[in-house]
């Protein structure tokens, strides 16, 4: 849930939400702009931290940190360091980040329904 305070309300209403409500749950989940679109890449296969940040137009090197552990501890990325000088990291989705692949081309074709209504009016 970012950066909220635990002693907030906003944080003790997610948390209730988020219990109550899956699909609160799993939006929290991969909410924010750049979640959806490192599992975009991540779908091709495995890619090193600067493949990924040359990929992701506009990302920079300290947010793609910051997600990358943020789905690495929720499970949907795996981290695999390789004891190589230079050190190499590559990450892959993980098959709860797999999962997400089917959801991902339903809100693609959602997307470009809505994009498509928007245009009509």
């Amino acid at each position: 849930m970012g950066n909220i305070k635990e002693t907030s309300t906003n944080f003790e209403n997610n948390n209730v939400l988020e219990n109550k409500c899956s699909e609160i749950y799993a939006i929290n989940l991969i909410s924010g702009k750049w979640i959806l679109s490192i599992c975009y890449y991540l779908k091709f296969g495995k890619f090193r931290f600067s493949e990924l940040r040359d990929k992701i137009p506009n990302i920079t090197e300290r947010m793609l940190t910051l997600q990358l552990k943020r789905m690495e501890k929720s499970k949907l990325v795996r981290r695999e360091v390789f004891p190589e000088i230079p050190l190499k990291v590559e990450y892959e989705l993980t098959a709860l980040g797999k999962g997400l692949l089917p959801i991902m081309e339903q809100l693609r074709d959602w997307g470009e329904i809505h994009k498509k209504e928007m245009l009509i009016k």
